[in-house]
């Protein structure tokens, strides 16, 4: 499918700064550091609305915003988002909601004249044991994860579009699956937020409260990847100027740390005093989950931040 990329993607997204640029969810974690970063790249002509101004599930609306302001650039970054909790309780929000947002925003951009587009899923699309290092070929071999298959679901039916609509229109529509982000403007809520931002709420909470320990569940033994969302941002850019093709991409740091060393280094950047306990009555999940993002790295793109420096700032933020 190589020619289809050559053919479609002719002039540089980077020298193209002053198109008209749509950022769908630019106030989340990962919408935010997008355009912070298109911002400090020179991008001028950003194209933003909040929820309340537009609501991206309704067609009609979606409709009517692209054919008034007609983006020449679309990044989809918005997206019901949530942990395990969250997945649980509210599966039909999860895949209704995700559906609604990316097959609105896919199909205008495309009737609407749009150049390229970016769609943003996520590492929990592959097989709840696929071979680790996870590479791009594992997607839709074997069942997925029971707690998120509704969002999975959904954000693989997102990539699947991007490649249709390549195949029968021959439009620029690429696709990106993150790993596990952090950084500022994440989600600490208690019950709904992911693992690392859980973390740094509640050590931070022991330390303001005086606690004696911090209890967390299972035995830290499980291995996880974590990419700060400024380097996901900066990997978007790469991609927007540099890739053009059928297949989805892999955005990971290619470093993994144990859900043990993670927590004594959110205790240690957090400066939290008192003890880490464990209780290993509680669940573990995956024991193992890092994304093989050799295919980006190939092209030329690596991350810059590593997981402590990345602490310190989102602590401070």
């Amino acid at each position: 499918m190589g020619e289809v990329g050559q053919e479609v993607c002719s002039e540089s997204f980077l020298m193209d700064k002053k198109a008209k640029l749509f950022v769908a969810g630019y106030r989340g974690l990962v919408g935010s550091a997008i355009v912070r970063k298109l911002i400090e790249s020179g991008f001028e002509n950003l194209v933003l609305r909040t929820h309340q101004e537009l609501d991206l599930t309704r067609q009609a609306d979606v409709e009517k915003f692209f054919s008034e302001e007609r983006p020449k650039y679309v990044i989809v970054a918005a997206a019901k988002v949530g942990g395990i909790h969250a997945n649980n309780t509210y599966p039909a929000d999860f895949i209704a909601i995700n559906l609604q947002i990316q097959t609105n925003v896919i199909d205008a951009s495309y009737k609407n004249g749009v150049k390229k587009l970016l769609f943003l899923g996520s590492s929990c699309i592959y097989p709840k044991f696929a071979p680790q290092p996870i590479t791009e070929e594992a997607l839709l071999t074997g069942p997925l994860e029971p707690t998120n298959e509704w969002y999975a679901i959904a954000k693989i039916a997102g990539i699947k579009m991007c490649q249709a609509y390549r195949l029968q229109y021959n439009w620029d529509a690429i696709s990106g699956m993150p790993t596990n982000l952090y950084g500022p403007n994440d989600n600490f809520h208690p019950e709904n937020s992911h693992v690392l931002p859980a973390l740094i709420r509640r050590f931070h909470e022991a330390k303001v409260t005086g606690a004696k320990e911090v209890v967390v569940w299972g035995t830290g033994s499980p291995l996880r990847e974590f990419l700060h969302v400024d380097d996901l941002a900066d990997a978007v850019m790469f991609l927007m100027d540099k890739y053009s093709d059928l297949p989805h991409v892999n955005v990971g740091s290619g470093n993994e740390v144990t859900i043990k060393n993670l927590a004594e280094l959110v205790k240690e950047v957090v400066g939290f005093e008192g003890e880490l306990k464990w209780d290993p009555t509680k669940p573990d999940g995956t024991p193992r989950k890092l994304m093989d993002s050799s295919k980006l790295a190939n092209m030329g793109w690596k991350p810059k931040i590593s997981l402590r420096d990345g602490l310190v700032g989102t602590y401070k933020w």
